[in-house]
């Protein structure tokens, strides 16, 4: 397993397998996403809650301008720069990488040239010209699994074996992109919970974190905070499903995920915290 993560302008430590994984930080300017309802889609609240992320000592900022929730419209090229770009511009010099959340290889190359450091999509690089906006240069490179799509996907998904197609699903993407000549240091795998997949197609891809992170010998990003998974499993509205959330972080950095992608920043970085502590205990 690599040691760094190459991130644009920065070298992320990975560490030993225990160590504490790299918090990932959700910002959505949308004002249609699953958890927070919109508060952050004016430009003023999206700077003030990324820099609270700041101060709560997350690792990495992912701002999302379009919602990928369950049956969620699709968004037009100039509506998600609109929402995008001055985010971006205000943030580039924050002192964090910055990831955006897109799968549209238009945003992909304006994104770049303003500085961002990550790409995170859903659509694992496939659309169209995807690849070449993105394979040149040094910017971090996040391959999702999803199956089918975000306005249709939760209609009776179904699966042979969820864990060996997912991550033959992921093995495929990543040896096309080698092929393109990006370097492995720029990604890491998300088996995409909730992107295509019922509770128990989800457990057994939880359970199996470890497994998937050290076949494929790539850092794994678990992004499970707040989605119906954990209230599937606690009973629980999205407003209240922190506590299953940190639960779920734990698990997934006792498995050795490497990046935890959560919308409650300073929560998780304390509970991580802790458990670092004590890993040699657990």
């Amino acid at each position: 397993m690599q040691q760094y993560f190459q991130c644009g302008r920065y070298r992320l430590p990975l560490g030993t397998p225990n160590a504490r994984p790299l918090v990932m930080g959700i910002l959505n300017v949308t004002p249609d996403s699953f958890s927070d309802g919109g508060r952050f889609f004016s430009l003023e609240f999206a700077l003030s809650h990324a820099e609270q992320m700041i101060a709560d000592g997350v690792d990495i900022i992912d701002i999302g301008a379009e919602s990928s929730r369950p049956g969620s419209p699709a968004l037009s090229l100039s509506e998600e720069l609109d929402r995008l770009m001055p985010v971006i511009y205000a943030l580039r010099d924050c002192g964090k990488p910055l990831s955006i959340d897109t799968y549209k290889p238009a945003v992909m190359r304006e994104a770049l040239a303003a500085g961002v450091d990550l790409i995170n999509d859903i659509n694992a690089f496939q659309a169209d010209g995807a690849l070449d906006a993105v394979k040149d240069g040094d910017c971090g490179l996040c391959v999702m699994h999803m199956q089918g799509q975000p306005q249709t996907m939760q209609d009776r998904p179904a699966y042979n074996d969820v864990l060996a197609q997912v991550s033959t699903f992921l093995q495929g993407r990543v040896e096309i992109m080698e092929m393109a000549g990006v370097d492995r240091s720029r990604i890491c795998i998300d088996p995409g919970f909730g992107f295509g997949k019922t509770l128990a197609h989800n457990l057994v891809l939880f359970e199996n974190i470890g497994l998937m992170q050290n076949s494929l010998d790539l850092p794994l990003l678990a992004g499970i905070s707040r989605k119906t998974m954990v209230g599937d499993l606690t009973g629980k509205p999205i407003e209240r499903r922190l506590a299953g959330s940190l639960a779920a972080a734990l698990v997934a950095a006792a498995q050795g995920a490497k990046i935890i992608r959560v919308h409650d920043v300073t929560e998780t970085v304390d509970a991580l915290a802790v458990w670092h502590a004590g890993k040699v205990k657990i």
